[in-house]
């Protein structure tokens, strides 16, 4: 799984890892002390060079998941980098020929800007990193699936792609280069089914909902957010524990098609289970 150094990525490793699944994680940061963020919105100055620190690798989280008796795989991958995903993608299949489930669920951030700056760079960095190369990585992963006929893609969704924003940039609103990037990946997921699903492979949408992550107080912001939009936080767990459902329930058929919201159908899963 990608963006697995932090937030809803570690959460979901963790979760996977408790469901029985060996792991590869990828992202940028490898070791602790490495991790930098931009941040959350543009002024239009110098502050857009200024990365901030931010918590969270992959080291400390494969410690995570082979404590709880997984194996883990530490993958350094950058989604900005064609070269560095299909890098990534070879040694995952080197080391264990086809993968079961990808989790797609690292994005490309940039300082968010308001519409009358934005410029060509600023949206070609975000559909490239959150749609272009995305889908130049699940072809690589889909490969290997076909050949045995099973397999299981989730992608994670943003709000951002389906609601408008409650305010602008920085003022406890968001960008169009970022939605626009995560609405063209919100269509992943539905050419997938529609074309491969009869080939065993299974492709879903799920959003986490307002999840206030490392990244996201790194940034800053999140309480404009908030209020603006009146968004309630989201428990960044209940992403994982609704992957793992998906990933091995025959029920998570009837969400193909969907945009899973997760923090209520985690809430519905845990109120099946028996007391």
């Amino acid at each position: 799984m990608t963006g697995a150094t932090r937030g809803i990525g570690r959460q979901t490793a963790l979760a996977l890892a408790e469901a029985g699944f060996d792991l590869a994680v990828a992202s940028r940061t490898v070791v602790e002390g490495e991790g930098t963020i931009a941040p959350r919105a543009s002024t239009g100055t110098d502050s857009d060079a200024v990365l901030l620190p931010v918590e969270g690798s992959l080291e400390d989280t494969a410690r995570e998941v082979t404590a709880l008796g997984a194996e883990c795989l530490i993958v350094p991958m950058d989604l900005t980098d064609p070269i560095s995903i299909a890098a990534a993608v070879a040694r995952i299949h080197a080391t264990w020929d086809v993968l079961d489930l990808v989790v797609n669920n690292a994005f490309v951030h940039r300082p968010q800007q308001a519409f009358l700056d934005l410029s060509a760079d600023s949206l070609r960095d975000s559909w490239e990193g959150n749609f272009l190369n995305q889908v130049l990585l699940v072809q690589l992963v889909l490969e290997p699936m076909l050949a045995r006929g099973a397999g299981t893609i989730v992608n994670m969704a943003s709000s951002s792609a389906t609601y408008d924003p409650p305010a602008g940039p920085g003022e406890g609103g968001w960008g169009l280069g970022y939605a626009s990037s995560k609405a063209a990946f919100g269509r992943m997921a539905g050419s997938i089914n529609a074309e491969l699903g009869s080939r065993g492979i299974r492709a879903f949408n799920v959003d986490p909902g307002f999840v206030v992550t490392e990244s996201a107080l790194a940034r800053g912001g999140t309480d404009a957010i908030a209020e603006q939009g009146g968004y309630p936080s989201s428990d960044p767990a209940a992403s994982g524990k609704v992957i793992a459902w998906l990933a091995t329930s025959p029920d998570a058929d009837r969400f193909r098609g969907k945009v899973i919201w997760a923090p209520k159908l985690a809430e519905d899963l845990a109120a099946r289970r028996p007391a």
